[in-house]
């Protein structure tokens, strides 16, 4: 009776000590409440992750190296307890890795990311992927106009105020997709910061992407598209134009109008080819009489040369 408290004391401990890995190992392998990032727009970290497809280019090269592994963790780019406090937390030049070592390759100055071409003015539709849906609020900030991308990003080289927001938005096939008119004063190169601040979790998620605007702003299409689009119905039209105009000035050439004007061309070089061709009719033209004539002659001549000699023999 004794032995039965020890007994059953060191059989606890000991499934309290093979089952404390296991419980660690689950522990450590859930997955955090919200992950995710932009994927259209591209993003830097999704853009150079294994699933973004650019990882092959020099400037995810560079990040790469610079980060010392690959950005295989792209939906993980969160800081906890920020409450709000962005610029104070996040320093300047660390705008993109949001200052955490694991992705410092992101904030390299450079102007050859993985970009998404857009239209200034237009409606963007922002997708967004997470794995898990959860509450909160996002905020889109486009750097100033002027923004030079040689240097690395800094709060002051975004507004005050996001030119967009937007709070608990569905999950869809999971993404989020956020609808937002970007500003029509932008051209060129520039970068959309995104913040993702949790209100069901301590994070937030801060990302760069970086959009190009072209710099005949008023050209450019104005019409809601999605990202990496908005661009592109601009050269094809202009690719659709060149087709029916081409053909413009050979449509007149058909009507009754320039038929004479062609026609006196054509006169006109006329002296100049009608000796050739006559010379080449002549060549052929007068050898069919020629030929008859003298099949004629010799006709003639073999009868009178037959009919004397049947003279001679009679």
């Amino acid at each position: 009776m004794a032995r039965m408290p020890w007994t059953t004391a060191r059989r606890t401990t000991a499934a309290v000590a093979v089952t404390t890995p296991f419980l660690l190992t689950l522990f450590a392998a859930t997955p955090a409440q919200a992950h995710g990032a932009p994927t259209d727009p591209v993003s830097r970290v999704f853009a150079c992750s294994p699933d973004g497809g650019s990882s092959g280019t020099a400037a995810c090269r560079a990040g790469i190296a610079a980060n010392g592994s690959p950005f295989t963790a792209w939906d993980n780019l969160r800081v906890a307890n920020v409450n709000g406090r962005d610029r104070q937390t996040i320093p300047d030049g660390k705008l993109c890795s949001g200052g955490l070592p694991a992705y410092r390759g992101l904030d390299l100055a450079r102007s050859d990311w993985p970009s998404t071409r857009l239209s200034p003015g237009t409606t963007l539709t922002m997708k967004y992927a997470s794995t898990i849906p959860h509450t909160g609020t996002f905020r889109m900030y486009l750097t100033k106009p002027g923004y030079d991308p040689s240097k690395p990003l800094k709060w002051s080289d975004l507004p005050e105020q996001p030119f967009a927001q937007v709070k608990d938005p569905s999950l869809t096939d999971g993404a989020y997709r956020i609808r937002m008119t970007l500003p029509k004063d932008r051209t060129g190169r520039q970068i959309l910061y995104t913040i993702w601040q949790n209100s069901s979790t301590a994070d937030t998620y801060y990302s760069c992407s970086d959009v190009v605007f072209p710099a005949a702003a008023g050209k450019a299409d104005q019409g809601g598209t999605d990202a990496g689009t908005a661009v592109s119905p601009t050269p094809s039209k202009a690719a659709k134009k060149e087709p029916v105009k081409s053909p413009a000035p050979s449509a007149p050439a058909a009507t009754p109008t320039p038929v004479p004007s062609v026609a006196r061309s054509a006169d006109a070089a006329a002296p100049d080819s009608t000796p050739v061709a006559a010379d080449a009719d002549s060549g052929s033209g007068p050898s069919a009489p020629m030929m008859a004539g003298g099949a004629a002659a010799v006709l003639v001549l073999t009868g009178g040369a037959a009919l004397a000699l049947r003279l001679r023999r009679r």
